[in-house]
């Protein structure tokens, strides 16, 4: 299939000006001011007076549904590709959460498959909270190695519902990462989900010191959810670790608002990255009347909380958007997502003025058009 988009203006995400965007085949061929090609009788999408970005990448999703903390009936259903098309997300990361008891990593392979087929390059992670790690094949490496979808692996830690792995826990456990990284070419990360617990990151601080050859497999997210921990994980920032915030989950502040205090306390916009949480239990509970909800973490924030971002005049558009295209392709050591340029994966998503979507194209191919 060969597509044509002309006359946007292109944030790759840095900003190239007014530009004609040729794909063939689900890759983007060439980026320039003007291409025709009428003998090929290509698709022609009128993308004049919008702008063109890369397709959203949403590095934290249970796409299998989570939930489950109270009681069956807690569980919240799995999403589909429409679900993520919607909001811009063409690239995902699946996992599972407290939910390992309950549900497989061979449901979850299942689903990424099937996201696969129906318009969202999508990936895994293998096991839970847990520690030991529940796998496929027997270890983590070999998961990495075997299973083309896993690209890591998922731990819990200063959380009261974690198994409270040691530092020697988590550094065998970068080893199965990083060997099942570089032996399929997939690079490898250990994901971790943190917890408000008083311990924080002190492990991954100690690790950064002491190893630092592992940080590039070390992969915080929900790190705004308290402002300690936001401020130790600013620290993993500085030494080189990519920090990740939940727009959709548990945070002190506003994502973008914790952005900003980032910038301010010196850490570069390329060590961030906005994820949703998308599906995961939300717990929450009112201050004053201490009522309890829990509903799954919307997928729609990650785009709102850019928005925020630039119309708070605290980061310009191709530099917010970063921390949901080349961010974390880059976290993810996935090649040819997060921009626009010959070679890489024709995922893009067309903004109105005010930054809405109104149309989405994943792997070449027209998805949404609002």
């Amino acid at each position: 299939m060969i597509s044509i988009i002309k006359g946007g203006e292109v944030y790759a995400p840095e900003r190239l000006g007014k530009k004609d965007i040729l794909t063939v085949n689900g890759q983007i061929v060439a980026i320039e001011d003007s291409i025709t090609v009428k003998e090929l009788s290509p698709v022609v999408i009128d993308a004049a007076g919008r702008k063109i970005c890369p397709g959203f990448i949403d590095q934290h999703v249970h796409v299998t549904g989570g939930g489950g903390q109270f009681g069956f009936s807690s569980f919240i259903p799995e999403l589909f590709a429409g679900d993520l098309l919607a909001v811009g997300t063409t690239t995902v990361l699946g996992m599972l959460g407290t939910d390992g008891f309950v549900k497989e990593l061979s449901t979850l392979y299942s689903k990424v498959k099937s996201l696969d087929e129906t318009g969202v390059t999508a990936f895994m992670l293998t096991s839970y909270y847990g520690f030991p790690p529940k796998t496929i094949c027997g270890s983590v490496a070999d998961d990495l190695i075997f299973i083309d979808k896993v690209i890591g692996c998922k731990l819990a830690i200063s959380d009261d519902r974690s198994s409270f792995p040691t530092e020697r826990e988590i550094l065998r456990l970068i080893n199965q990462v990083r060997l099942g990284g570089f032996t399929s070419g997939k690079g490898g990360i250990l994901h971790m989900h943190l917890g408000a617990l008083e311990s924080r990151v002190d492990t991954l601080l100690n690790i950064a010191e002491n190893y630092p050859s592992l940080i590039s497999y070390i992969s915080p997210t929900h790190c705004s959810r308290t402002r300690k921990l936001f401020e130790d994980c600013l620290k993993l920032a500085r030494a080189g670790v990519m920090i990740d915030i939940s727009t959709g989950g548990t945070t002190f502040t506003n994502p973008h608002k914790a952005v900003q205090i980032a910038i301010e306390e010196g850490v570069t916009p390329d060590r961030i990255t906005f994820s949703s949480d998308g599906r995961g239990g939300v717990r929450r509970e009112d201050p004053i009347t201490g009522a309890v909800t829990y509903n799954p973490a919307p997928l729609d924030l990650n785009l709102k909380e850019v928005v925020s971002l630039v119309v708070n005049n605290i980061l310009p558009l191709e530099e917010a958007l970063k921390l949901i295209t080349v961010n974390p392709a880059k976290n993810m050591k996935i090649k040819g997502k997060g921009k626009l340029m010959p070679g890489y994966d024709a995922d893009m998503v067309i903004l109105n003025d005010n930054l809405e979507i109104e149309q989405v194209i994943s792997m070449g191919v027209s998805r949404l058009k609002k």
